[in-house]
């Protein structure tokens, strides 16, 4: 592995500014009783939602004013350079105190004194140490880097890395640790998982060094306050007067929330559940009882953090989504309180908006220059457009119309902290804009998205232990022995396989079959979906949305298959007669890469090739824009492959070095096509599965 990052400097007016701050020295500022929270983003996948995610880092960072955010790490290669990235994004360009969140196991030493100086060059004094995947050293270690003696520093847990900065860099980083209110574990499906058995492992952490806590994401609140009460009156007096900063997450989706909570083995109460289940086909309301939910919790460890002296701090994991969390702090009260003077100040010089001209009135031209560009005053719900003003009615069209009073009282300026929380909270035209990936977003979304692919940002896992792979997967010798695992999952006798750690949904019921049959052939499903013509969104099986609507499918497939196979599949699919019938998507390990696309620009007069957009599901609801959630694009495809392949690495880590399982896992990951087709005949809901079975 190379450098994660050329090295820095930190310039001489950044020692200067309060971003340098450690977050204990800021917590310790706050009067006691004062809330405070932080925000937790991970890098995004592609370059379009590293953009999109500066923007709204920006905003976020104006009307919400965390005490500092949080930066998630990847171990090693190019997620780890990304995390870097971001975190000077935050903490240099954007005055935010940052908190790097670094994981030792799977690291060899050199690459944590990389990113240790790295975090230092930036002007970043806060680490979060964490110990990261279960230690497989053997299949990590630099190449570059000597074997380890016996005296040297071994990372496998986070009490040694914690032990480790402290040897290095004395006090000059702030470090948190974690902790789980409900107990930690590595496996899917825990049965020993309990507070009891990690305490020594927290009190451990916190006596290497640790500054403060912050938790794993919770729902139980009885589980917290056993919790924070166990934590307050050990004997060992390590929790005494150190900070503990509750972690939550808000509710963005309600299949979101369910794979969350698997991994993280967060409980649910039934009584929070029910709510959600009330309401699951509705994506609009299980966000809006998703921020009733976390509110209450917000207000309830408010109770539990009075019994203590010092300030409340609260920690909210985004997953790079802004609308939830700042209807929350607003409505939870978090935001801290800010000066007209502070308010204008941010209008005026922090990123104004680009010139917005003033209303026509019935056509005729003000005069612009007797006005100023940068304090045009602006509602948050007006669009940067012309609008009429009408006499003696309410606006027919509010977009295009004003009445006399709208257009005589001037607004705040457009970009004040008041309204950009507004815009952050989703109002207006600016703040649909803002928020348009609020759904969807996830593995099928829009690839633009800062939110786009894996929601946890650690990159690749399988998210088991060595253990349990190998109890769940055995030892495969054969590609044979492979399908087997694929249709066994399938079937629900194996509950994840490396891509998956999901249950199907319903809807697999009505394909299942097709793909058992494409599984065997050695044509290894990732993902699918059938056609569905017009159901009502009320639907059992494929309703989704508001009430009285229409939700639509295109058929697709994606999954794994051998080069060979793959040569003839897409002889087929580049026949003339299959223009406009499918779209395809297809690479390898190596990078190579070809598309429908590709096809129609070798055929077109120009040789010009334009990326299509596939929207594979959408629905059609009353009063509203149509709405499409999931959507497959060459940007997403390609982003998801590297991922995709990457799981075979470390599936085939599990096993050793030279064993055949391990050489046939390679080999399968080295002769493989990724593949994803659609099938844009939605009528027809046999017609792919015709195309590739018969």
């Amino acid at each position: 592995m190379g450098d994660l990052l050329p090295s820095l400097e930190l310039p001489p007016e950044a020692v200067k500014n309060h971003a340098m701050d450690k977050i204990t020295d800021k917590i310790a500022a706050l009067p006691a009783g004062q809330d405070y929270f932080s925000l937790e983003f991970f890098p995004p996948k592609t370059a379009m939602g590293f953009a999109n995610l500066r923007a709204r880092l920006d905003r976020m960072a104006r009307a919400l004013r965390p005490l500092f955010v949080n930066v998630t790490w990847g171990a090693g290669g190019s997620t780890a350079t990304k995390s870097l990235e971001l975190a000077e994004i935050c903490q240099r360009e954007l005055g935010l105190t940052t908190c790097l969140h670094l994981t030792c196991t799977n690291m060899s030493r050199r690459l944590i004194d990389k990113a240790l100086d790295d975090a230092k060059a930036l002007g970043i004094r806060n680490i979060l140490a964490l110990r990261g995947d279960p230690p497989r050293r053997a299949e990590y270690r630099d190449i570059n880097e000597p074997e380890p003696i016996e005296e040297e520093d071994e990372f496998c847990w986070a009490a040694d890395l914690v032990r480790y900065i402290r040897k290095t860099h004395g006090d000059y980083f702030c470090i948190g640790v974690a902790a789980y209110p409900e107990g930690h574990a590595d496996e899917s499906h825990p049965l020993g998982q309990s507070l009891e058995h990690d305490l020594p492992y927290l009190v451990e952490k916190t006596q290497a060094g640790a500054d403060f806590i912050m938790t794993q994401l919770f729902f139980d609140i009885d589980a917290y306050t056993h919790f924070e009460e166990t934590l307050r009156e050990h004997p060992s007096g390590a929790f005494n007067n150190i900070a503990i900063i509750p972690g939550l997450m808000p509710i963005q989706s309600y299949q979101m929330i369910k794979r969350t909570t698997k991994l993280s083995h967060a409980n649910i109460p039934d009584a929070l559940m029910a709510r959600l289940d009330a309401v699951k086909g509705d994506d609009e309301k299980v966000k809006e009882v998703g921020v009733d939910i976390i509110s209450e919790i917000v207000e309830q460890v408010r109770e539990i953090k009075d019994r203590t002296e010092g300030p409340r701090g609260f920690h909210f994991y985004t997953l790079n989504l802004e609308k939830a969390v700042s209807f929350i702090v607003e409505r939870t009260g978090l935001i801290a309180p800010s000066t007209p003077d502070e308010d204008q100040a941010a209008a005026v010089t922090q990123n104004p908006l680009p010139e917005i001209r003033l209303l026509r009135v019935n056509g005729s031209t003000p005069d612009q220059s007797s006005h100023d560009a940068l304090h045009r005053k602006a509602s948050v719900g007006s669009d940067p457009r012309d609008r009429v003003i009408v006499p003696g009615r309410s606006p027919s069209y509010p977009d295009w119309e004003a009445t006399a009073f709208e257009a005589s009282v001037p607004a705040e300026p457009i970009n004040s902290r008041a309204n950009t929380l507004a815009i952050s909270e989703g109002e207006g035209v600016l703040g649909r804009e803002a928020t348009w990936d609020d759904f969807p977003n996830g593995r099928w979304g829009d690839a633009r998205s800062p939110a786009y692919g894996q929601i946890d940002g650690y990159g690749v896992s399988l998210h088991v232990t060595v253990a349990q792979a190998r109890q769940l997967w055995g030892t495969p010798q054969n590609p044979d022995d492979i399908s087997a695992i694929f249709i066994r999952h399938l079937r629900g006798e194996l509950p994840t396989i490396p891509w998956s750690e999901e249950s199907f949904s319903p809807e697999t019921d009505k394909i299942r079959e097709r793909l058992v049959e494409l599984n065997a052939k050695g044509w290894w499903t990732l993902a699918s979906q059938p056609a569905v013509n017009g159901l009502r969104s009320s639907d059992a099986t494929f309703g989704w949305g508001p009430q009285h609507g229409f939700v639509f499918q295109k058929a697709f497939v994606e999954f794994f298959m051998p080069s060979k196979d793959w040569k003839r599949l897409e002889e087929r699919l580049r026949k003339p007669e299959m223009k406009d019938v499918v779209c395809f998507y297809a690479t390898n390990a190596r990078g190579d890469f070809v598309s429908s696309d590709t096809a129609t620009a070798a055929s077109s007069a120009t040789g010009e090739r334009e990326a299509s957009t596939n929207a594979v599901t959408w629905g059609v609801f009353p009063g509203k824009e149509i709405v499409t959630p999931t959507i497959i694009e060459e940007v997403s495809f390609r982003a998801w492959s590297e991922e995709a392949f990457g799981i075979w690495g470390e599936w085939a880590k599990i096993y050793e070095k030279g064993s055949e399982s391990e050489r046939l896992i390679e080999r399968v990951r080295g002769d493989s096509w990724l593949v994803n087709l659609i099938h844009h005949d939605f009528v027809e809901p046999e017609a792919l599965w015709e195309l590739l079975l018969s």
